[in-house]
């Protein structure tokens, strides 16, 4: 993994050193909220529905155990105990005094970590899959990509005031983990012809108010000429990109306005000047950059693996949460391990110091010392020998840790919502417990199986409600919470945005809804194999429709 040279290290501090300035300016009553606005989100501080949010940077969701450990601390210390992680691979703290921020950067600085660029309208965390380095089906690393452009990209001077935030994620597996289609820019990893390796690249993806998928502009854009790439569509963006209107400053409102094929002209024309003056990669500092992410020296554990059947037996639980939990390694005695945060009932996304200490404590023993954050909100143990994986669920049990269900129907992406967001609509929270404990029996689970499930608490879409294969928006109808209901969304390699299925439900009608769309589906699938969304896609949205709003049928 990447380490702060001593540049990084000196910047973030001067940084620290010049909010905290900042903040005696605006506690004194020197500097008005107006004016301490611009200030605080260029340290990732927001001002929520009730208090202060702190946006900590995760470079491509990549930790240590050290790190862990002091984002816990920071919980314990400075917030209500817990934090919230995110679908950009970052974490949020809730409550934060404004007069204990500069402290609590500075004891992040202190292991390499800051608040920079997690906010404003500039390049944002740069995301990659989770299983980046040790997934089998991989084509190359994408962190390594990853963080030649966090370098190219932090303080950039000419994208540091873009028409609106930008973000860009990197896949480097054949299955898209990465969600590229529904980014700013997307960036799939290739073999190119000769050999090396290279780049397609997509543009004008996103969701919010208007969901697109994005397009793709080029293919095959070599290692070394990726960053020129990149300049030239930044370039473009920031030429042409509305400012008159923050809801058509997105690049993808430019790419829809401008058409494709004229994008693709004026970005070649700009990609051909960046790419004659600099910008070139040289191999050099690729090979160095790569070698901070090797992957770490793994044991033999072929004999332990070997017995995992056995304890696997023994264990109807265990069993579970390796089938379910577990994602195939390059290495084939070991596996990554999915650390699920969403417990039945519980809130998704959030992890108390208790549990972070204890994961980053099971890093430090059982996983080589990395952990990552998934967009899906969980935590992952990237390099876990299959012999160490009941020590692991074991010690996951005692902080109810262990849920057995990433990727069934309670592992629910859902943003803050209403409860802390201050431009929410609706409780995102909530529903999602009550969704979760309706639906939580294992049996249950295992029934209805692969299903993504979505909220969002405004249009906004922090939840990625276009792209679960259930989606669920909260919106204000005179007053009132109702929740509308999208099918078919998908942020895989065949991305789609999903379809309002009808009028919205008021909450206390909604767990009632999803659970007679599950069952509609269930119905009319052609094997218990067949997932929801191939099923939605085969049959479409009437079944669905009929199920939800039988009055409405009868009337037609």
């Amino acid at each position: 993994m990447y380490r702060y040279d001593e540049f990084d290290a000196a910047f973030v501090n001067q940084r620290v050193a010049q909010f905290r300035s900042q903040v005696e300016r605006r506690v004194s009553g020197e500097l008005t909220e107006d004016e301490f606005k611009p200030l605080r989100l260029m340290n990732g501080l927001y001002l929520q529905l009730h208090a202060y949010m702190l946006r900590v940077a995760i470079p491509y969701g990549s930790l240590d155990s050290r790190q862990l450990h002091r984002l816990a601390d920071v919980a314990t210390k400075y917030d209500r105990g817990y934090a919230h992680f995110t679908t950009r691979q970052n974490v949020q703290y809730n409550w934060p005094s404004l007069s204990d921020t500069p402290d609590i950067l500075q004891d992040l600085a202190e292991v390499d970590m800051h608040a920079i660029q997690t906010s404003g309208n500039c390049i944002r965390n740069v995301t990659t899959d989770h299983f980046a380095g040790a997934a089998h089906d991989e084509v190359a690393d994408p962190r390594v990509y990853a963080e030649i452009i966090r370098q190219w990209s932090s303080l950039h001077p000419e994208f540091s005031f873009l028409p609106r935030k930008f973000k860009i994620a990197i896949n480097g597996a054949k299955q898209d983990r990465a969600a590229i289609r529904v980014h700013d820019i997307g960036l799939q990893l290739v073999q190119l012809a000769d050999g090396g390796v290279g780049f397609d690249v997509y543009v004008g993806g996103g969701q919010g108010r208007t969901p697109m998928i994005a397009k793709l502009v080029a293919e095959g854009v070599a290692e070394q000429d990726i960053l020129s790439y990149l300049e030239a569509v930044l370039r473009v963006y920031n030429l042409y990109g509305r400012r008159d209107n923050k809801y058509k400053a997105r690049i993808k409102i430019l790419v829809h306005e401008t058409g494709l094929e004229q994008l693709q002209a004026d970005i070649e024309a700009e990609y051909a000047h960046v790419k004659s003056t600099f910008l070139d990669i040289p191999k050099e500092e690729i090979e160095r950059i790569d070698a901070y992410f090797a992957m770490p020296k793994l044991r033999d554990a072929s004999a332990g693996a070997a017995k995992l059947a056995e304890t696997r037996a023994r264990d109807a639980g265990f069993s579970q949460w390796v089938s379910q939990n577990t994602h195939g390694h390059k290495v084939s005695d070991h596996v990554s391990v999915t650390v699920s945060l969403k417990p039945v009932g519980g809130v998704p996304g959030d992890a108390t110091a208790e549990q972070m200490h204890l994961v980053a404590d099971l890093a430090s023993q059982f996983g080589y010392d990395e952990v990552r954050v998934s967009h899906a909100q969980n935590l992952v143990l990237p390099h876990v020998a299959k012999e160490d994986l009941y020590a692991i669920y074991q010690a996951l049990v005692t902080v109810d840790l262990a849920e057995a269900n990433v990727g069934l129907v309670t592992d629910i992406i859902a943003c803050p919502g209403l409860d802390y967001c201050a431009l929410a609509n609706a409780r995102s929270i909530p529903i999602a417990q009550d969704i979760s404990e309706r639906l939580g029996a294992i049996e249950r689970q295992k029934q209805i199986g692969d299903l993504k499930l979505n909220i969002s608490g405004c249009i906004n879409a922090c939840g990625h409600h276009h792209v679960g294969h259930i989606g669920i928006l909260g919106v204000d109808r005179k007053g009132e919470e109702l929740y509308q209901i999208t099918l078919g969304g998908s942020s895989d390699e065949h991305t789609s945005i999903g379809a309002i299925l009808g009028r919205g439900f008021p909450a206390a009608e909604l767990t009632d809804a999803i659970e007679a769309v599950i069952d509609t589906y269930i119905g009319l699938r052609l094997s218990d194999d067949e997932r929801f969304i191939d099923a939605y896609r085969r049959v479409g949205p009437k079944p669905f429709k009929e199920a939800l709003y039988p009055s409405d049928q009868k009337a037609a």
